[in-house]
């Protein structure tokens, strides 16, 4: 279904992710919009840590809602504001992945939709 590949030809990734995810088959694709760090009484934590590990759990029950893992991602753009940490995003983010190594893409921007966000992360999955 997906073929994760890094080819020799291109840097190794400073992460967990790959250059490439090759989607086969007949596979069902979604699109996520951006999750952010907000809980559903819509409060958000002022810590970026916090927000990062909020942020991937909404994505995760995300796919949960359409009975897709984080297996299933194919690509994650993220979006990170200048008070973020990049290295502990990327550990937070490797963590949860377990490994799975999606296509994807960071951020730095000025400021998300609220004042109060420092990360937003949309996806799209594919089984």
């Amino acid at each position: 279904m997906l073929k994760l590949t890094n080819p020799e030809t291109l840097y190794s990734p400073p992460s967990n992710y790959s250059h490439i995810v090759e989607i086969t088959g007949g596979a069902r694709m979604a699109f996520i919009s951006g999750q952010v760090g907000a809980k559903p009484d819509g409060s958000c934590s002022e810590d970026f840590a916090e927000q990062v590990e909020q942020t991937l759990d909404n994505l995760t029950l995300a796919l949960e809602a359409i009975n897709m893992t984080t297996t299933d991602l194919v690509r994650l753009n993220a979006y990170l504001t200048p008070g973020g940490d990049v290295g502990k995003f990327r550990e937070i983010r490797d963590r949860w992945s377990g490994g799975h190594a999606a296509a994807s893409t960071l951020v730095i921007v000025e400021a998300l939709a609220s004042p109060d966000w420092k990360v937003e992360i949309e996806a799209v999955a594919a089984k």
